[in-house]
């Protein structure tokens, strides 16, 4: 915690000065929220979050029905106003009237119906799967087999002007036309292994998305194939055409890699288990044995994997200039449909989204369903779109008219340490600062705020700044709650939320004494110039890419001190923290083992390392304590301090001595005798040299060196008549070494 005078902190965070000082001197911290990423990560109800880091007011977005069924593949509405929407897990199409009434329309043996189409008749028909088949389902409530392709798959199913039934199956790669009296035959064969998707331009030709190279084809009436593009993504999972032209097409998967099995079709309730091949787009093929729904109901079942590679939105203007829009590395696109002023909504998941995009720099995210899966949507002409899901499978209605309440909840901020909370502050157009906008805040002190938090205090209209009246806490949470007036629909840009974090004291975590004999010492720092921290526009800077660069507060780094050998030093090193980020001083006190009293061995202390003479300390046991205060960024009346003793450790700077050195002639060579002592530590090593030859080790008396008092006697032959020296070289545990001679002479 930095410096700072409770005066500054009150005047800048909004802290109340009331009841004198506070029991910490913490600098006022800043919690903001201003991007898209920010928001996103909170719970919109009503408001959109757009990707300019705006939020606004939304079209309003409710359930219409719930079928019961898992997924719901695909959805559309006949002329009398009535939804049909197809899926499984069991092969059925439901039918949801005016009323909201859910009537099952249709079922059969197969395990999906994965395709929907409406004639101008109202007769209804269903594309099954595998083993796809055409079903004709007539307003009374007849069906029949309209069209077998005899192909495993059929994707998707769209009427020409005449009437004409246009088939998209897989594994084959065909496109099916059928004619109002269920004649028909191959229209265009591909050399993909699937025509997923299919939609119409303006000039009669038909559009049609591929699997797995994601080839966008537009198909003459003649049955002529010509590729507009080829996408980086693996399959063409939905395409769009809007009024002016402009072809828009949903992409996924990467194409280098393929998975074994998401995509799998379950088998029936409680049927029996079938081993089958199961190709699906995006997956490649593959032999895989189906269970029974109980056993994949649950939420990690593989229907709707996360594909690698993510997806994209693609705009191909009418003259087939293509352009891609929107991208995401998480979310995937299952449908796309034009809505009003040239936007293009975006069907997603796995977190069931729906996107509104207005440009290649511009989108919002309208509204989160319940459901996992977005997987369709139909246009019914008159503003209102309509929605179907999977996981679990429900029918949404997105209104033309917005909203004229909403709100959005924050995720919830951890300030790491309890706080006190200042001010809250916030920025926007259209009367956000005027009431449009109110918020209100809860805190709590566990990460979940459902459960014993305090109630939501508030509401705080003041957007220039109103004192946070939550309690202190370690989590906060505001809420924004957004009311349109007069005709205005405010929009939030910005959130600031001002709290104050207890001066904690700071913590010792660990002591390393090293070895004897062992300098550590840091490395020369060049001093660097002050630095700021940059603000980079939207989209990047110099030096950055296009994604937002995020600029949290830079970790301190340390540079970790070198060690050289010194003799007659001894060092220490320490870990240390303090949760507040304060800067801290060291203070290091040793005391000799049996004595009582610390006394100061160095203090003033920045760097984490120290190493002293420890030829100025006598012989003996040890140990150390490290204080660490956290001084230097509190007032002297508020800093508190952590201790830590480390482990016992020896210091021995005296070498073994050599005493009674004496020889003795035998019959057959010289004796050499002598006795060694250490005044601290037992003897490591004895050696000797004759005549300045090899350093040969000597053995004790009793064979094991291990006293700080030992005897040796060895004996030396032959040796030749004259002068000889003899060198005696001795070393203890902590190395320190001593040399003697004798010096005789043979007749």
């Amino acid at each position: 915690m930095k410096k700072s005078l409770l005066l500054a902190a009150v005047m800048i965070g909004g802290i109340p000065a009331g009841g004198g000082l506070p029991a910490h001197a913490e600098q006022t911290r800043l919690w903001k929220q201003s991007s898209y990423d920010d928001f996103d990560k909170g719970t919109a109800r009503g408001v959109a979050v757009r990707s300019d880091g705006k939020v606004v007011l939304a079209p309003k977005f409710r359930e219409v029905a719930a079928p019961d069924a898992a997924y719901l593949w695909a959805v559309r509405r006949d002329s009398a106003g009535n939804l049909y929407a197809a899926g499984g897990t069991s092969a059925k199409v439901f039918r949801i009237d005016a009323a909201g009434k859910i009537t099952v329309v249709f079922q059969s043996q197969e395990l999906a119906v994965q395709a929907l189409a409406i004639d101008g008749k109202d007769n209804l028909y269903a594309g099954t799967s595998p083993d796809g088949k055409v079903y004709r389902i007539q307003p009374d409530g007849k069906s029949e087999i309209f069209f077998d392709p005899k192909t495993r798959y059929i994707w998707d199913m769209a009427f020409d002007g005449s009437g004409n039934l246009y088939v998209a199956t897989g594994d084959k790669g065909e496109i099916f036309r059928v004619k109002p009296d269920g004649k028909a035959g191959p229209f265009y064969k591909s050399e993909e292994t699937h025509i997923r998707v299919l939609a119409w331009v303006h000039e009669g030709y038909l559009l049609a998305g591929t699997e797995p190279n994601g080839l966008i084809l537009r198909v003459t009436p003649a049955g002529q194939g010509f590729v507009l593009y080829e996408a980086p993504k693996k399959e063409i999972s939905a395409l769009a055409v809007d009024r002016a032209g402009n072809i828009y097409a949903g992409a996924m998967g990467e194409k280098a890699k393929v998975l074994a099995i998401p995509g799998m079709i379950p088998t029936i309730p409680g049927g029996p288990a079938i081993s089958t091949t199961v190709v699906v787009p995006s997956t490649g093929q593959a032999t895989i044995t189906a269970v029974p729904q109980q056993i994949l109901a649950g939420p990690a079942f593989a229907l709707f994997p996360a594909l690698p590679g993510g997806s994209d939105v693609y705009r191909l203007a009418p003259d087939g200039f293509p352009q891609r829009i929107w991208s995401s590395r998480d979310d995937l696109v299952y449908g796309l449909g034009p809505w009003r002023d040239g936007h293009v909504l975006v069907a997603t998941g796995n977190r069931g989204g729906i996107v509104a995009v207005e440009s290649e720099d511009l989108f919002q995210n309208l509204a989160k369903t319940s459901a996992a899966q977005v997987t369709g949507l139909v246009n019914t002409g008159e503003g209102k779109i309509y929605l179907c899901t999977a996981n679990p499978g429900k029918i949404f209605e997105l209104d033309p008219e917005y909203e004229i309440e909403g709100s959005l909840t924050s995720q919830v901020f951890d300030a790491k340490i309890f706080s006190q909370w200042g001010q809250i502050r916030w920025w926007g157009d259209n009367g956000a600062t005027d009431s449009g906008v109110t918020f209100f805040t809860r805190s709590g002190n566990t990460s979940n705020p459902e459960n014993n938090w305090s109630a939501w205090a508030g509401p705080f209209s003041q957007a220039t700044g109103e004192v946070i009246s939550s309690p202190k806490a370690r989590f906060i949470q505001w809420k924004a709650v957004f009311k349109s007036r007069a005709g205005k629909t405010p929009s939030l840009s910005w959130v600031e939320l001002a709290y104050l974090p207890r001066n904690v004291a700071p913590q010792m975590d660990s002591i390393a004494v090293q070895a004897p004999g062992i300098k550590v010492q840091g490395f020369p720092v060049q001093a660097q110039p002050p630095s700021a921290q940059l603000s980079l526009p939207e989209g990047g800077g110099p030096g950055s890419t296009r994604k937002k660069q995020e600029q949290p507060n830079a970790p301190r780094f340390e540079v970790p001190p070198q060690a050289v050998p010194q003799k007659g030093t001894q060092s220490v090193l320490w870990s240390a923290h303090d949760d507040n980020e304060d800067d801290l001083i060291f203070s290091i006190y040793y005391r000799g083992e049996g004595e009582k009293n610390w006394k100061l061995l160095k203090d003033k202390l920045s760097e984490k390392f120290y190493a002293w003479d420890s030829t100025t300390m006598a012989d003996g046991a040890y140990y150390l304590k490290l204080v660490a205060s956290d001084s230097p960024s509190n007032p002297p009346e508020l800093a508190l301090r952590a201790e830590k003793s480390s482990d016992r450790f020896e210091i021995d700077n005296t070498p073994p001595a050599v005493l009674n050195l004496r020889y003795e002639k035998t019959k057959t060579g010289i004796k050499i005798l002598f006795d060694a002592r250490d005044s601290y530590s037992p003897i490591k090593l004895a050696q000797y040299s004759l005549d300045a030859g090899d350093w040969l080790e000597l053995v004790p008396e009793g064979a094991a060196t291990d006293s700080p008092q030992e005897s040796y006697a060895f004996e030396m032959k032959p040796v030749a008549p004259g002068e000889h020296t003899v060198a005696l070289r001795l070393s203890d545990r902590l190395d320190n070494v001593s040399t003697s001679k004798l010096t005789f002479s043979l007749p």
